[in-house]
């Protein structure tokens, strides 16, 4: 099964749609809550270059935002950087 990191707020809609659309698709995550560890929220914008959150990153690959999660699983996208995970 791939490996699932999302980084996260308590407070972000957006973040708990992406972590409900990881469950429907059977999927386990790491939550990185970047709202109580400030060393994380560093991680993440090194590692993305954005501020935004959710963040999430599958197999090591970056996938974005709720948003582009959204698009990749449309597009079938998903699909297949699930199906190419080690």
């Amino acid at each position: 099964m791939a490996k699932v990191e999302i980084y996260t707020s308590s407070l972000c809609a957006y973040c708990v749609a992406a972590k409900n659309l990881l469950k429907q698709k059977g999927l386990d995550y790491a939550e990185i809550r970047i709202d109580t560890d400030p060393a994380r929220r560093d991680e993440m914008v090194t590692r993305t270059h954005r501020r935004t959150v959710p963040q999430i990153f599958i197999a090591g690959q970056h996938v974005g935002g709720y948003d582009e999660l959204v698009a990749a699983d449309r597009s079938g996208k998903l699909a297949a950087i699930l199906a190419s995970a080690p």
